[in-house]
């Protein structure tokens, strides 16, 4: 690299680093100013509220990594067009695309470490914020499917429930079927609802009926009440809707497959969450472009138009990230095209706009 790339990619990655230390405990300080009466009306343990802190950091970090990002970028272009630096280079010969180089190549380290941050460390992270928010800070099952939930445990075993109470840790409507190798009925349990029992470690069905295929003959066993066990847990009928947030990788890949088996009704919003940890590293380059091509040049406004340009521009991002993925999950939207139209949209832009800023 010349020593005009070091000056450049010096800037592009510091601006950045400073942009985190000096947003995200700014946002650490926020977000405890408003949870701090939950905290200490739970009484939560201040090891667990420091633990809960630093995973927090890592969390709200890799959500807004992007607009840091972006954010940095316009503002050390935008001082360098203001220092006409820009101008400079550009009149000494070097091409726009010359100039874009160190860029691409600071939007290549930052992406480098964005993927193997989502990948392996911000799951652990998420898993963390997580479990104590809903430990101390919202209502309990709170994020949980909780109607039409069905699940195939193994190649035999079926559960089903109409609805699931989280808070009460119970299921209405339960049938349990289990079906032989020629895939013919071997029994079918059925009860009005379905109850964890803490203290005894077993399932209590309510309106037990139990019906039993031999060969032609049917049998019926019926109980007001039944005590019994299964080989599943409860929360195994309802995973948490961040459940796919606290996964690595790996671990991902095989939950979506083992929920793809058991035919689980929000798959969508899982699927989600994989392809957007791969599409953050291309999000990190269209923001870069963007950002170069909207802040190269010497405005009127200065540094604060192009500021104010890049907020609006970091809202409509957030916006149509959001919206896409309600539509993933909420209805039947293709989760690849949730990830794949917001970023081709800006990719787009990012095109135009550095056109533009060649002329």
């Amino acid at each position: 690299m010349t020593l005009l790339d070091k000056y450049i990619l010096k800037r592009y990655l510091v601006t950045f680093l400073v942009m985190l230390v000096l947003f995200i405990p700014i946002g650490i300080m926020a977000h405890l100013a408003e949870q701090i009466g939950k905290i200490q009306d739970k009484e939560a343990p201040i090891g667990e509220v420091l633990t809960y802190l630093g995973d927090f950091s890592i969390y709200i970090g890799s959500l807004l990594l992007p607009i840091f990002l972006f954010l940095s970028v316009i503002f050390f272009t935008s001082k360098l067009a203001s220092n006409t630096e820009i101008v400079a280079m550009l009149s000494s010969g070097i091409s726009f695309n010359r100039f874009l180089r160190p860029y691409m190549i600071g939007a290549s380290i930052v992406a480098v470490a964005v993927l193997v941050l989502s990948m392996f460390i911000v799951p652990s992270a998420s898993k963390g914020f997580n479990e104590f928010k809903y430990k101390y800070l919202k209502r309990s099952g709170a994020e949980r499917v909780t109607s039409n939930i069905f699940n195939q445990l193994n190649e035999s075993d079926f559960i089903y429930v109409s609805s699931f109470d989280p808070a009460r840790q119970v299921g209405y409507n339960f049938t349990f079927e289990r079906f032989t190798k020629e895939n013919k009925l071997d029994f079918k349990i059925a009860a009005s609802n379905i109850r964890w029992v803490e203290k005894d470690s077993n399932y209590r069905l309510t309106n037990y009926r139990k019906r039993t295929i031999l060969a032609d003959t049917s049998f019926v066993e019926r109980k007001s009440r039944l005590d019994t066990l299964f080989a599943f847990k409860i929360n195994d009928l309802t995973p948490v809707s961040y459940v796919a947030e606290t996964k690595n990788s790996l671990e991902l890949n095989q939950f979506i497959e083992d929920q793809k088996r058991k035919g689980a009704s929000n798959i969508n919003a899982y699927i989600l969450v994989k392809y957007k940890r791969w599409a953050l590293p291309l999000s990190v380059f269209i923001l870069t472009i963007i950002g170069v091509a909207v802040s190269s040049m010497k405005r009127r406004g200065g540094m604060g138009l192009n500021l104010a340009f890049g907020i609006v521009v970091a809202f409509v991002f957030i916006f149509f990230d959001r919206i896409f993925s309600t539509l993933a999950e909420q209805a039947g939207l293709d989760p690849i095209l949730a990830v794949v139209i917001p970023n081709t949209f800006f990719g787009l832009l990012a095109f135009y706009l550095l056109q533009k800023a060649k002329r």
